[in-house]
């Protein structure tokens, strides 16, 4: 699994997890295990799985660590 920080949440139930890259991942409050989207804040460190949405690429699994 990877691990990132959660750079920035949204009030419509998505954020985006800083890797240390140049590019940010997106997820989706449907991706979260073991955790509440509303309990998530920005800096937190957290673990994921990448696959690949309509979009590009996407965390899923994600758990905090």
């Amino acid at each position: 699994m990877a691990e990132g920080t959660i750079k920035r949440l949204t009030d419509k139930g998505f954020g985006f997890i800083s890797t240390g890259g140049d590019k940010d991942i997106f997820f989706h409050s449907s991706d979260l295990e073991d955790v509440r989207y509303d309990e998530l804040q920005e800096g937190q460190r957290v673990s994921f799985n990448e696959g690949m949405g309509p979009k590009g690429p996407r965390a899923e699994n994600v758990k905090l660590v």
